[in-house]
C-alpha cells in the first residue's frame, strides 16, 4: 500500500449507550417531506415521494455540544429527527427484512440554511448549499435495538431555550422506517455504519447565537446543542 500524500481525514464515531464500543459513521442519508404537518408548513405537496439527500460524513457533530452559527446564511433553522443506525445493508431490501439491518436508534438535528432552500427547490438544484455544510448534523448517542426495541410509536421533541417547538409521534411519519430503508436501497447499496435521518415534524424555526436546543425521543438519550458565534 502506498503512503498517503496528506493526512487521512478523521471519520466520526458515535457513542453507544451502555457500551465501550462506538458506532463508526459511513454515510448520512436524509429524508425530506416525511411528516404531513411539516410539508404543509413548507407549502409542499404531501403526495410527493420521499426526498432522499445526503450530508457529508464530516458534518456530524458527535454528541452535540456547541456548533457555530454557519457562514453564508441569515436564517439558520433546526430540524429535530429520529436517527436510524444500520449494522448491515444491501440493494433492494424488502420492507419485511428492513428491521433486521438496524443496529439502533438515536436523535439528531438536520441544521438548515433556510434562506437558500426555497431558491434551490424552485430551480430544481441540488440541496448541498442548504443542507450539506460544516457541522450541520449533530447526532446524539445510539441506543441498540437489543436495549430499546424498535422506535416506531414514540414521541419526538425539539426544545429551544426551554420551550417545546416540535412534538410528534414518529408513527406519524408518511414513510415508515422500514419503507425508508427499502426506498434508499433501491438507489444506493446500504452498508454497516450508515445513518438515516428520518425527517422532521412541523415546528421548525430559526435560531441565533446563544440559543440552546434539546432533541428527545422516548426511550433514547437526548441531544443537547448550543449555537455559538458565527463561524470565521
Amino acid at each position: 500500500m502506498s503512503e498517503l500524500a496528506v493526512a487521512a481525514p478523521e471519520r466520526p464515531e458515535l457513542e453507544i449507550v451502555s457500551s465501550k464500543q462506538s458506532f463508526p459513521v459511513r454515510r448520512i442519508y436524509c429524508i425530506g417531506k416525511n411528516y404531513v404537518a411539516h410539508i404543509q408548513e413548507m407549502n409542499a405537496d404531501e403526495r410527493d415521494p420521499p426526498v432522499i439527500f445526503m450530508k457529508p460524513v464530516d458534518a456530524v457533530v458527535p454528541g452535540g455540544g456547541e456548533i457555530p452559527y454557519p457562514v453564508f446564511t441569515e436564517n439558520f433553522h433546526y430540524e429535530g429527527e429520529l436517527v436510524v443506525a444500520l449494522k448491515s445493508g444491501g440493494y433492494n431490501i424488502p420492507e419485511d427484512e428492513a428491521y433486521s439491518h438496524i443496529f439502533g436508534y438515536g436523535v439528531g438535528l438536520d441544521m438548515t440554511r433556510r434562506d437558500h432552500q426555497v431558491g434551490v427547490m424552485e430551480k430544481g438544484m441540488p440541496w448541498e448549499i442548504t443542507k450539506a455544510f460544516d457541522k450541520s448534523c449533530p447526532i446524539g448517542p445510539i441506543s441498540s435495538v437489543e436495549d430499546t426495541g424498535h422506535i416506531d410509536h414514540h414521541v419526538l421533541k425539539t426544545i429551544v431555550n426551554g420551550e417545546t417547538k416540535q412534538e410528534a409521534n414518529v408513527d406519524l411519519m408518511i414513510w415508515k422506517t422500514k419503507e425508508i430503508i427499502s426506498k434508499i436501497s433501491e438507489q444506493y447499496e446500504l452498508k454497516a455504519g450508515d445513518i438515516i435521518m428520518t425527517g422532521t415534524p412541523a415546528g421548525v424555526g430559526a435560531v441565533k447565537s446563544g440559543d440552546t436546543l434539546e432533541v428527545t425521543c422516548d426511550g433514547l438519550e437526548p441531544l443537547k446543542v448550543t449555537i455559538g458565534a458565527r463561524a470565521a
